[in-house]
């Protein structure tokens, strides 16, 4: 079971509706660079790129070095974590 401050730290790092975005697409589109999120989205790259990581930094985003594109993927607790936002978005 997680303590409250571990939750804050998840919350805290989806509490933007860019970074809400973000989780979305990269639920559906795993493995996208950061130039391929800002394009999908129609957000500036250095915009995307700072909150990609921030929900790195919050353990909803992992990111895989490949060459000099960095590839996003979900965390295991980001994948818990999208649903859950679904279900708002969706309500």
């Amino acid at each position: 079971m997680k303590t409250a401050k571990q939750c804050e730290r998840y919350f805290k790092g989806a509490a933007n509706h860019c970074r809400i975005d973000i989780l979305v697409l990269v639920s559906k589109n795993p493995d996208m660079t950061v130039e391929g999120i800002a394009d999908t989205l129609g957000k500036n790259i250095k915009t995307v790129s700072e909150h990609t990581r921030r929900l790195v930094h919050a353990g909803l985003l992992n990111k895989k070095y490949q060459g000099r594109h960095v590839i996003h993927s979900l965390s295991p607790y980001g994948k818990r974590f999208v649903p859950f936002i679904k279900s708002f978005l969706h309500s």
